[in-house]
């Protein structure tokens, strides 16, 4: 007996319900980017062959189209290679599950699923110097509440090396101060690590903690409303102490610094200080060593120390003779 097509939208919400949340546990943010990906696909096609997303099947979404969805974000959009694969990422996972899902997909599917990432550069990272973060850290006014908020949360995000986004999740009860001075970070994709703290952190965030809601659930760096600070607001705040660092500190003038660039730093700093690559990805909570691998790259002293143990080429110049016919060929190309 022939098992019914399923119908595209309880495909759709399958996908998100059953596959992503009940059987992955994928994390909201992740749910939210697919979420926005199909939201963006769907209103594209809608836009260009007037099919409402309600009344697409699965053979409207044929490698053709995705194609041209994809060149549409990077052309009209403005969307980046990266921001363009991520989007490709979210319709390939729902491409796998519609095959198992409905294998009459399969030739649809596959030809989808053959779309490449989009390759490009990834630019040489920037980073401050450990100067230049102790002036940032030290421009905050203390005498202030925002001033205490903002000295207590740029040194926590310098610390641990936080993203913008696990700094503005941190509620009061992942604040460790009584044994050993830790902080707890809620991870993308779940993952959680718990990173040390040093006495400079831990002082100013026991001053700042008795200045807000004691409770477990409180967030740890509220806005003036008590709610969590956003990520814009994460930014205004750290771009406003750099400004007033620049003040003492020349080299920080015209600079773009984000929070990002407080994460690279740290990162910079550890590996400046020897530790280990594998240390920093669990300290930065890096899913792929590759990603932490780009730190050692930027490292221009290290490379510099390691062409130290290189000797210099012979000045006298030889020429290359292949000891193979199909070498030479090759060669030669």
């Amino acid at each position: 007996m022939r098992t019914p097509q399923i119908g595209f939208p309880q495909l759709v919400q399958d996908f998100f319900l059953q596959r992503l949340i009940a059987q992955r546990g994928v994390s909201a943010r992740t749910v939210e980017s697919y979420r926005d990906a199909f939201e963006l696909l769907f209103g594209y096609l809608e836009k260009h062959t007037g099919t409402s997303p309600s009344a697409l099947q699965i053979a409207d979404l044929d490698a053709p189209s995705i194609l041209d969805f994809l060149d549409h974000l990077e052309s009209e959009r403005h969307n980046s290679a990266r921001t363009r694969n991520a989007r490709l990422a979210a319709i390939h996972s729902f491409m796998r599950y519609a095959a198992i899902r409905d294998p009459a997909s399969l030739p649809i599917t596959a030809r989808v699923l053959d779309i490449p990432a989009k390759r490009f550069n990834r630019p040489v990272l920037g980073y401050l110097s450990r100067e230049q973060v102790t002036a940032i850290l030290a421009a905050p006014d203390r005498s202030t509440w925002s001033g205490c908020r903002d000295a207590a949360m740029l040194t926590t995000a310098y610390n641990t090396g936080a993203r913008v986004s696990e700094i503005t999740a941190l509620r009061v009860g992942d604040v460790l101060l009584e044994r050993q001075s830790a902080m707890h970070l809620h991870g993308k994709g779940r993952k959680e690590r718990v990173i040390p703290l040093w006495k400079n952190t831990a002082t100013e965030l026991r001053t700042w903690l008795t200045r807000i809601d004691s409770q477990a659930q409180a967030p740890v760096f509220p806005n003036r409303a008590g709610q969590p600070i956003s990520r814009s607001g994460v930014r205004d705040r750290l771009e406003r102490a750099v400004v007033l660092a620049a003040q003492d500190c020349p080299t920080l003038r015209g600079q773009h610094i984000s929070p990002h660039t407080l994460r690279h730093s740290t990162a910079m700093h550890l590996l400046q200080s020897g530790v280990d690559l594998a240390t920093i990805a669990l300290w930065l909570g890096h899913a792929s060593p590759e990603t932490t691998h780009q730190y050692l790259e930027s490292d221009l002293a290290a490379k510099e120390a390691a062409l130290e143990h290189l000797a210099e080429p012979s000045q006298i110049p030889t020429r290359f003779r292949p000891d193979d016919s199909l070498l030479g060929f090759l060669k030669g190309l």
